[in-house]
């Protein structure tokens, strides 16, 4: 495959809106740049967790001291907060939601308060056979414990929509028609979800021209218009009202709002629960179904643990094969001339660009042909010594340092140039999804054979499966089957 001949990628063009974009003016004081997290709404929402877990500490200390069978050890009293907190943070009850109910999350604190009463019971009678505590007492000592749980959580909760309403945070709705109508209006009317619509994205070639319901809202046509406007007025939340896949310019939306630090939701009446990236737990916008969407899955001590791992093992491998990399450089140049190291824009992780790292196999005529020739493993201005280290995909050992640095992952979807990025997700929708998680040196496309001059629809399955089901384990079992091939003479 080669992209010569392809057509230039369509530039992104912006559709005349019906309000001018100006409408959407900078907060109070004309501040520029990056959204920060505005008061009161922001920081109450921050806060709910912190406050849900000092709520559930005192009512425990309460209940211990009104009902425990005896003086408990001050050791069993903080063994049993801090179980307790555990468990209600593993059964999600500490997230905060737009619609809390404590009607809702008595099973969960029943259940939870019943073994935890047991298991402290027989760990302090053990400790002490005269602090030992029949049925009767430890029900009495859950029953009261889920009572006082309850009020102190029900004042959490309205404390935190009573502040949210008072100052909601910037929004940007994303999505057309009826649906995306009600929402908006939802959110403007009832204030306590802590949302303030103050855009609307329909996408490049929308007809903006065409009425919006009963929305006074500025219309956005294009991701250009939607990114001045999340910093101009220090957006907080994005809501989609369909899935990003299903929206107009739904993958670089959804890439500018993770960049910015917004929040994403999906918030709609159509039964997409089962479609989302990420497992839904319920809760409400005012009957409409809200789901979080996340830039990828949401296991951030696995990824913390996945990052920790790329930084030592790139580490160490830039050290073990430092002599490999010199003779290397020391082969391109006394073949090649100067020059030794390529670097090339590549797209990463969640749409962001960085410059990727390579050993030189072949000098390109200009900045156009590096950016937009397909594959020159062909080319006859290959020298041997290019050839040799593109074949055993030596050329690759220079993006250890890019893992170091934390642009790339040692296992991950193949970062690709902006130009293809473009061409490759207009042709193959599901290729926007990849951009989901770090790029990588290698990738599950890469070990089934795909790289070099192969199809972009089976590597795009590809790297999506491997987000979808990623695991430390897979990332060990991938790099194992690379090391296998490194030698094999597959290079593109």
């Amino acid at each position: 495959m080669t992209t010569d001949s392809a057509p230039p990628p369509r530039a992104v063009q912006a559709t005349a809106v019906r309000r001018a974009v100006s409408a959407i003016r900078p907060p109070r004081g004309g501040r520029e740049g990056p959204p920060a997290p505005r008061a009161t709404g922001g920081v109450t929402r921050r806060r709910a967790p912190a406050a849900l877990v000092a709520s559930d500490v005192l009512s425990l200390g309460l209940v211990v001291v009104l009902a425990a069978p005896g003086p408990w050890p001050p050791a069993a009293v903080l063994l049993q907060a801090a179980a307790q907190v555990l468990l209600h943070a593993h059964r999600g009850l500490y997230r905060p939601g737009f619609s809390p109910s404590v009607l809702a999350e008595l099973p969960a604190l029943a259940g939870l308060a019943v073994v935890q009463w047991y298991v402290a019971a027989e760990a302090v009678s053990a400790y002490d056979p005269r602090l030992a505590a029949g049925w009767a007492e430890l029900g009495c000592a859950a029953g009261l414990q889920v009572l006082v749980s309850c009020g102190g959580r029900a004042v959490v909760h309205r404390t935190r929509l009573w502040s949210a309403g008072r100052d909601p945070q910037s929004t940007l709705v994303v999505g057309d028609g009826p649906a995306a109508d009600r929402v908006i209006a939802v959110l403007q009317e009832h204030t306590r979800y802590g949302m303030r619509p103050v855009g609307r994205v329909l996408g490049s070639g929308a007809d903006a021209g065409k009425p919006a319901g009963g929305t006074p809202l500025p219309v956005l046509t294009s991701v250009q218009d939607a990114g001045r406007a999340v910093v101009q007025n220090s957006v907080r939340h994005a809501v989609f009202t369909a899935l990003p896949e299903a929206s107009p310019d739904g993958a670089e939306l959804f890439a500018l709002f993770a960049r910015h630090g917004c929040r994403v939701w999906l918030i709609s009446d159509q039964g997409t629960a089962a479609q989302c990236r990420t497992p839904p737990r319920p809760d409400h916008v005012w009957g409409f179904a809200v789901h979080p969407l996340h830039a990828g899955p949401r296991r951030p001590a696995a990824h913390r643990v996945k990052r920790a791992m790329d930084a030592v093992l790139a580490a160490v491998a830039l050290v073990v094969v430092s002599p490999v990399m010199a003779s290397c450089a020391l082969a391109v140049r006394v073949c090649d001339g100067p020059g030794v190291i390529f670097r090339q824009e590549r797209i990463g992780g969640y749409g962001r660009p960085f410059v990727l790292l390579k050993f030189r196999t072949l000098r390109p005529a200009d900045a156009h042909e590096s950016a937009t020739r397909w594959n020159v493993s062909a080319d006859r201005r290959m020298s041997r010594v290019g050839r040799m280290l593109r074949r055993t995909s030596l050329d690759e050992l220079p993006q250890l340092w890019n893992v170091v640095r934390g642009d790339m992952s040692l296992v991950g979807p193949r970062p690709e140039r902006p130009y293809f990025v473009q061409q490759f997700s207009r042709k193959h929708p599901a290729y926007r999804n990849r951009h989901r998680m770090p790029a990588g040196i290698t990738g599950l496309a890469q070990v089934h054979g795909l790289r070099g001059d192969t199809s972009i629809e089976d590597r795009a399955r590809f790297d999506n499966r491997y987000i979808d089901t990623w695991s430390l384990w897979q990332d060990m079992c991938v790099l194992a089957r690379t090391a296998g091939s490194v030698f094999r003479l597959g290079g593109s």
